[in-house]
């Protein structure tokens, strides 16, 4: 169980009760807007002292001004300065949008940053080139990176960027298997919609899977019932 780290993709619960089941939440509110630095160290000062956060990079970095998520966070982005943002692009405000998140990440005590892309960011040389220009211009300081495709990407293709950027993959267990990393970062979306209950069955394969430091998150409606029961069967391992 050491290794093994459990939680929710945002507080599923109030604080209390989080901080008082798991010792893990990968924080959402990085990804739609930031919050502010006390904020963030509040955060840390209420967690026990082994409680872990990981944090979700800005979608800034990740996804164009088109993205629905952009209007759900009730950002305004001037047209004019629209196609500078998202797809790790080496523009200055996708760089200052990477500074804001690790200036949070660093608030919070997080070793692992998360990067999710949406599924138009597919395998192609002109994506693979953004990543590598973006990822190559941080001072990673102690992270970990996380990268979560999500689009279409050849195996290989995965795997090269993974080595030549020190990332880790992060998939569904119960989808495809990870390809390289030195941790395995799973995330459970609970299928279309987020509305999957997760079975027995399902949480014994994931819990199999689960060799070695791996962190297992819970994305969907039902998460914290779920992850407590995953919980609960880890343990009686």
């Amino acid at each position: 169980m050491n290794q093994i780290k459990i939680g929710c993709c945002g507080f599923a619960k109030g604080m209390k009760e989080y901080f008082s089941r798991f010792r893990l939440v990968e924080v959402q509110q990085t990804f739609y807007k930031p919050p502010a630095i006390n904020t963030a160290l509040n955060w840390r000062h209420q967690a026990p002292p082994q409680f872990e956060f990981t944090v979700k990079a800005w979608q800034l970095i990740t996804h164009p001004v088109s993205s629905p998520t952009y209007r759900r966070a009730g950002l305004e982005i001037p047209e004019a300065k629209a196609k500078y943002y998202g797809f790790f692009q080496p523009t200055d405000e996708v760089l200052e949008a990477w500074e804001k998140t690790r200036d949070i990440a660093n608030a919070l005590q997080a070793k692992i940053i998360l990067f999710q892309c949406p599924a138009r960011f597919t395998d192609c040389p002109e994506n693979a080139e953004k990543m590598r220009l973006f990822f190559n211009r941080l001072d990673r300081e102690a992270f970990i990176f996380v990268w979560e495709p999500r689009g279409k990407w050849n195996d290989k293709s995965v795997i090269a960027l993974c080595n030549d950027l020190g990332l880790v993959h992060c998939v569904d267990p119960l989808d495809k298997a990870p390809l390289y990393g030195r941790i395995k970062y799973f995330r459970l979306h609970g299928g279309p919609r987020y509305r999957h209950r997760y079975s027995d069955e399902e949480l014994k394969q994931i819990s199999e899977m689960s060799i070695g430091q791996t962190y297992i998150l819970f994305n969907n409606l039902n998460m914290f019932e779920d992850a407590c029961r995953l919980v609960d069967l880890v343990r009686k391992r």
